[in-house]
């Protein structure tokens, strides 16, 4: 089986699951992710890869983290995330990139990623359910974070907080990579 496969294979046990969980049918998931009824059946029969964006709405949509969805294990309460088990969700060919190091359920998602962006590069962000909360902060070069229409500068060694329920995207408009560390709260569904 390859990694796509037991990919396929977690996101299609655990979508179910969750749903499950929460007692949602394919119809009031579909129209709380805003993703059809039919691409959650496939979904849930590993017979499709869906997109990240998709995937994310429906993380979003079920109250927890994407690495919940795609894989899950019980265990210890402390869990060490190796390099290889950590999630790049995005890239780009100039070299930008995001990687998920570790989540949380407390008592929604918590996630803690990495974000490298290539000069000229930008990420656009659908926004969170509300009550969500990202953090950020810079390690390198100098961010520029959109939240409403409205540019941040964020330069190496800065934070910001906002919520994430609004449109946000990060941009680098220098000519020097940017490096960041986020995180984000997604409250638990109701």
């Amino acid at each position: 089986m390859t990694d796509l496969d037991h990919l396929t294979q977690s996101l299609a046990r655990n979508l179910h699951r969750y749903r499950a969980e929460a007692g949602l049918t394919l119809e009031a998931l579909a129209a709380r992710a805003g993703v059809s009824r039919g691409m959650i059946i496939q979904i849930e029969q590993a017979r499709t890869n869906p997109s990240v964006a998709t995937t994310f709405k429906l993380a979003d949509a079920l109250g927890v983290s994407l690495t919940a969805l795609l894989d899950y294990e019980t265990g210890p309460q402390v869990r060490v995330m190796a390099p290889k088990q950590q999630v790049q969700m995005w890239s780009t060919e100039a070299g930008s990139s995001s990687r998920l190091l570790v989540d949380a359920q407390a008592p929604g998602p918590f996630e803690l990623w990495t974000w490298r962006l290539a000069p000229g590069d930008a990420s656009a962000s659908d926004p969170h359910p509300p009550g969500t909360v990202e953090l950020l902060h810079v390690t390198a070069g100098e961010l520029t974070l959109v939240v409403d229409d409205e540019p941040y500068p964020v330069p190496a060694g800065h934070s910001a907080s906002f919520e994430g329920s609004r449109p946000h995207t990060y941009r680098n408009d220098g000519d020097q990579p940017v490096d960041m560390t986020l995180a984000v709260s997604i409250p638990a569904v109701r």
